[in-house]
């Protein structure tokens, strides 16, 4: 899934290949794309990786790391964290010195390894001709733009998948001479180190999980569509700036009246502007996709989630224009976000699906509309079963004209995780990776934590307050995340307020 951490904007990087290892000071970098941390030496290198393991015919890409060594001079380290900031397709270089402040207390004695995950970065970044744009369009688009994707790369898409990734950084590790790691995902990234901890049991020390993707999530999105239900009702009762059952009554009436009768929208995109028809999967994408992200990194900011119950009051009245500034913000940042050619490769890769692999396009959409015919529309909150499964770029029916010929299928689920200390962390606003999907991840590790983390979205150790860093570091560093008490103090996000009325039960 495309990451919504917020933790900074990607710098461009440059493809390279065959750097020799290089030693960065506080006061010079060696290379352009080799980060800086004041304090470290960061030592910056790339590796060789098969494209499609079995598959030399294919080639070969490279994959580019930085390791930020630890401050105390003299002996090795108690251990070392790698990280991933999730997407899939973002890279995580760039976010080299956010991760370092994260993890700060940590870095006297222990090492971070950053790794840009293969197709992004300086990791022979991928493109395949998508952008994130391309998936902001009807089902139909997307399915279309998915396919001419999967269509240009043929047999090369199978090299492009998590257990491919999760390869790559226990290929890094070994070079390391690093014989266990501490591992630390955000969102997609969370999938990432479930695979790997299943694939390199003995190499993990620890596991780290925040805005958690389990590796069987619903591909029809019924907890997000529900989990969104809550978060309304959450932000209502604490803000006290909306009545959250009406909320929901009007996201109920809103999200009837656009799957009935789609409205149009003109939003001002860069210096054009773009007419947009508003139906119901434009509503679950805004409502699930969109407006929890980075919700409670500035809880006194205004934001997506706490426009949302105004929002809704408004539209349900015929007043669309701050829907319209709603999805004028989303496609702002959109246009401007990264390729998304390695996003719609892991997910037409990896995830679950309502069909067999083996099927022809048609067959799939039979076998898909089959699936999502026998579902309980009750089990999708306010939203309809079509609309809620087209929530999320990497869900529903996007990969029906994925190439078969890759071979790939979504990585199995069992029971087969480490006996290891696991974190779990989940943001009690989150409609991206919900609450739910994180306890079920959760359960999976004999020695886990699961910690809800209150007036937070996706992802909560975006928190500003210092507790959720706090217990991540201390949980790293001693196998527990410490007192929880802290978290009380992590106040509600800002709400715009809701005048009286709404519509009627």
């Amino acid at each position: 899934m495309r990451s919504a951490t917020k933790r900074g904007t990607a710098l461009a990087a440059v493809a390279v290949t065959g750097i020799p290892l290089f030693f960065v000071t506080p006061q010079a970098a060696a290379v352009s794309w080799c980060p800086e941390v004041p304090g470290h030496r960061v030592e910056c290198d790339t590796i060789p990786r098969p494209l499609v393991a079995g598959r030399p015919e294919l080639g070969t890409i490279s994959v580019g790391y930085a390791v930020v060594r630890h401050s105390t001079p003299g002996g090795p380290a108690t251990g070392t964290v790698a990280v991933n900031p999730g997407g899939p397709g973002n890279p995580a270089l760039p976010l080299t010195s956010t991760y370092a402040g994260l993890l700060k207390p940590l870095l006297t004695d222990h090492d971070l390894l950053v790794v840009d995950p293969r197709g992004t970065g300086v990791s022979s970044a991928l493109d395949c001709g998508i952008t994130t744009a391309d998936l902001l369009g009807t089902t139909q688009e997307r399915g279309e733009a998915v396919a001419r994707c999967g269509s240009s790369l043929g047999p090369r898409a199978g090299g492009y998948t998590s257990v491919a990734t999760a390869d790559d950084l226990d290929a890094v590790r070994a070079r390391l001479g690093v014989a266990r790691l501490d591992l630390v995902g955000e969102s997609y990234g969370t999938y990432l180190m479930q695979v790997y901890a299943r694939r390199h049991p003995r190499q993990v020390r620890s596991i780290m999980l925040s805005g958690v993707l389990p590796l069987d999530f619903d591909t029809f999105q019924r907890p997000n569509a529900r989990a969104f239900t809550t978060t309304l009702r959450r932000i209502c009762e604490r803000s006290k700036a909306c009545d959250g059952a009406a909320a929901v009554r009007d996201l109920r009436t809103f999200a009837a009246a656009v799957r009935k009768e789609p409205v149009t929208l003109s939003v001002k995109v860069g210096a054009g502007e773009r007419t947009v028809k508003f139906g119901e999967e434009w509503l679950t994408r805004l409502a699930v996709q969109d407006s929890t992200s980075g919700t409670g990194a500035d809880p006194q900011a205004s934001s997506p989630i706490g426009a949302f119950p105004a929002l809704l009051r408004d539209a349900v009245r015929g007043d669309l224009e701050p829907l319209a500034t709603a999805v004028q913000q989303v496609l702002g940042a959109e246009e401007e976000g990264p390729n998304s050619s390695l996003g719609v490769n892991v997910a037409c890769n990896d995830y679950p699906r309502a069909w067999s692999v083996d099927a022809s396009p048609a067959q799939r959409r039979r076998q898909y509309d089959q699936a999502l015919a026998g579902t309980d529309p009750a089990d999708f909150g306010a939203f309809g079963p079509v609309a809620s499964a087209a929530s999320t770029f990497w869900s529903g029916d996007i990969c029906l004209g994925w190439p078969r010929q890759t071979g790939t299928r979504p990585y199995p689920v069992g029971d087969d995780f480490p006996d290891v200390p696991a974190l779990v962390l989940t943001g009690d606003l989150d409609a991206i990776t919900p609450s739910s999907d994180a306890a079920k991840v959760a359960r999976r590790f004999k020695r886990s934590r699961f910690i809800s983390v209150p007036n937070m979205g996706h992802v909560p150790d975006l928190d500003p307050s210092g507790c959720v860093s706090g217990l991540i570091t201390g949980f790293i560093a001693k196998g527990v995340p410490g007192p929880t008490s802290c978290l009380k103090r992590i106040p509600p996000v800002k709400v715009d307020p809701v005048g009286s009325g709404g519509t009627p039960e």
